[in-house]
């Protein structure tokens, strides 16, 4: 039998609490409230209503007492969408999940987060809908989060139906995860996107849809990087092989811009309820680093609403330059980039950030591996791919149609390559060659710290060319290369097909 509704109002300003988690300001409302299993044997349900006024807390808590003998959690919820005026924000409400283990900043408690891509999940010992990650169900106050991503100025209603169903809990199941190596081919160039997401997070690809897209689209590895979620780590064992190396991390995503955590240790969870001003970031980057991950800020100049990277590049081991189809946005964080390099050869610096593009696919039509980085690496393994991304050694391309390699040489026999440094005297003549396959139609560019100082004819419809130029150290401090389309053709005029990471030169 199941027990009738009962409801809860969370309307009244004196039922609510502000507290700060350790970041962001938070807003706890009551709690509810259930009746112990040996009240009766079906499933019981509340449901809360209420609503959240324009300037609400980042997150707000609906805490939940739990009995003993509960198996499942089940939570349904709905929002007002009023219309707002032109260039007004509507209401967005993200919802996710914390246990008995508490809301601290950390995710000691972390039971998962849909964001607004679902309207209901449950959580039990043996399964969880995606993005929420399967585990005992134990008694005590959990937490239902909810993210007022914007609220429009009517404000923003809600009605929450919690269900308990009590009854004996099945068996979590052991985690397994995909391997470190896949076979490779020795020291080469591995084609890899590590931005994507699936329907464990706000994505509509299964993880065996992406596998095999990934496969179609000539890629070596791909990284797991669903929004403010490990749960697609356990999921992906099965669809690696000797050709995919399937990486884990995910996508950090905060108010105040979107970082991935690519390549963690199995099981990562990493936090994101802090803005910048909360001066906690620096945190969270070292613990994607002691998970042996690497810290990538993504789509730093993303016009959507809270994408727009606002943390600063001092922790970042590459940046995200180049974000699915190529867009306006793309062509400033190149911009930006550069400035970086430029900032980096006048400071006297050896540190110097590389950059990636990924696709950062979601669903049909969004194109994996569109973008992708080349990385040239020791093997196909986690480790080698990271120390490859983190040197530099890499270049991203439209498609694996597309092939790029950049060296310099010196006169007596020294060269370098992408990511690399050659070491020679400021007024050594210096040979930059770059050779482009899959290209058609499209013109080089080599840019330095002093700007864009050589500019291609077109190549060849058969896509194949090779371009050299001459210089010194004391007239360019690196070398890097950029493919484009022509102006007619691509997302928008001069569109990139790719570019590398700089050649640096001197001493």
């Amino acid at each position: 039998m199941c027990e009738d509704d009962h409801e809860n109002d969370h309307a009244g300003i004196g039922r609510r609490a502000v507290f700060v988690t350790g970041a962001a300001a938070a807003l706890t409302l009551s709690t509810v409230s259930f009746a112990s299993a040996a009240g009766g044997t079906g499933p019981r349900t509340r449901t809360v209503r209420g609503t959240l006024p324009p300037g609400s807390p980042d997150f707000v808590y609906v805490p939940v007492e739990v009995p003993r003998g509960v198996r499942e959690i089940h939570v349904a919820y709905t929002y007002d969408r009023p219309t707002v005026p032109a260039g007004t924000q509507g209401n967005a409400l993200d919802i996710g999940l914390f246990d008995e283990r508490g809301t601290d900043l950390g995710g000691r408690g972390f039971r998962g987060w849909s964001g607004g891509a679902r309207t209901e999940f449950f959580v039990r010992a043996d399964d969880a809908t995606p993005g929420y990650v399967p585990g005992p169900v134990r008694a005590g106050t959990w937490h239902i989060a909810l993210g007022p991503y914007t609220v429009a100025p009517q404000g923003l209603s809600y009605e929450i139906t919690i269900t308990l169903t009590y009854g004996e809990q099945g068996e979590t199941p052991r985690p397994v995860y995909p391997p470190e190596r896949a076979s490779g081919r020795g020291r080469a160039w591995y084609r890899g996107d590590c931005h994507l997401h699936s329907e464990y997070s706000d994505g509509r690809y299964t993880l065996a849809e992406i596998a095999r897209l990934a496969r179609a689209a000539g890629l070596d590895f791909i990284n797991s990087s669903e929004h403010n979620t490990h749960s697609a780590h356990a999921h992906w064992a099965g669809l690696a092989g000797d050709d995919l190396l399937i990486l884990l991390g995910e996508e950090v995503t905060t108010r105040n811009g979107h970082v991935v955590a690519l390549g963690t240790d199995p099981g990562t969870f990493v936090d994101w309820r802090y803005r910048a001003r909360d001066n906690r970031f620096g945190r969270f980057a070292r613990q994607i680093r002691r998970a042996g991950g690497l810290v990538v800020p993504a789509h730093p100049h993303a016009t959507c609403i809270g994408c727009n990277w606002k943390f600063g590049f001092g922790e970042a081991d590459a940046v995200e330059v180049w974000n699915g189809a190529y867009t306006p946005d793309d062509e400033v964080a190149l911009a930006d980039w550069d400035g970086m390099l430029v900032a980096s050869v006048r400071d006297g610096r050896r540190d110097w950030i590389p950059a990636m593009g990924s696709s950062d696919s979601h669903r049909s039509p969004d194109v994996i591996g569109r973008p992708q980085t080349v990385v040239l690496a020791d093997d196909l393994s986690r480790e080698a791919i990271q120390e490859g991304i983190r040197a530099g050694r890499s270049y991203v391309a439209e498609s694996s149609k597309v092939s790029l390699s950049l060296t310099a040489s010196g006169g007596r026999g020294e060269h370098a390559g992408i990511g690399e440094r050659l070491r020679v005297d400021a007024d050594t003549p210096v040979t930059v060659r770059l050779e482009v396959t899959g290209a058609p139609r499209c013109t080089v560019r080599l840019v330095t710290d002093q700007g864009v100082l050589f500019t291609s004819d077109p190549l060849p419809v058969s896509g194949a060319g090779t371009v050299r130029w001459r210089t010194t150290a004391s007239y360019a401090a690196y070398v890097r290369a950029e493919v484009r389309h022509e102006a007619a053709a691509g997302p928008l005029p001069g569109a990139l097909a790719a570019f590398t990471n700089p050649v640096f030169l001197g001493s």
